[in-house]
């Protein structure tokens, strides 16, 4: 008698146990919500190299809510995109202000900009965010000089 009432809650618990292992995996499973960039700008930033590109880049990368950033050093331009739920275009330049760079709407501290290595100290009056023919034509001036 006692080898049927064991075999029964046996069965009995197995059941249950089946019967809730069935209902948690047929429950819609919860998703996990991927932000997106959404808007994408391009502005003006000065510097001079490489060493220049990772700072500017760093810097908006720091920004939650921004997922890419492209400085070409050749144009002096970023290419941005971000989740504009999140950011801002004006918090990306005061990100890079703040690394001491000038963008086409801030200008860095001086404090900032002083604390770039020699190289990366670039001239406050350089032209910025410009096309592919005038980055060609201002680095042959510069090489004929």
């Amino acid at each position: 008698m006692k080898k049927v009432i064991y075999a029964t809650l046996l069965v009995a618990i197995t059941m249950i146990s089946c019967k809730d292992n069935k209902n948690s995996t047929t429950e819609p499973s919860q998703e996990v919500a991927v932000i997106e960039a959404n808007t994408e700008a391009s502005f003006g930033v000065r510097g001079n190299c490489e060493m220049c590109k990772k700072t500017i880049e760093t810097a908006a990368l720091g920004i939650p809510g921004v997922t890419h950033a492209n400085w070409d050093v050749k144009l002096k331009k970023i290419d941005v995109k971000f989740n504009s739920e999140m950011t801002d275009q004006m918090a990306i330049h005061h990100a890079i202000a703040a690394s001491g760079y000038d963008t086409d709407q801030m200008t860095a501290e001086d404090a900032s900009y002083q604390n770039l290595p020699k190289c990366c100290q670039y001239d406050h009056s350089m032209e910025m965010s410009i096309s592919d023919s005038e980055a060609t034509m201002d680095h042959q001036m510069h090489e004929s000089h």
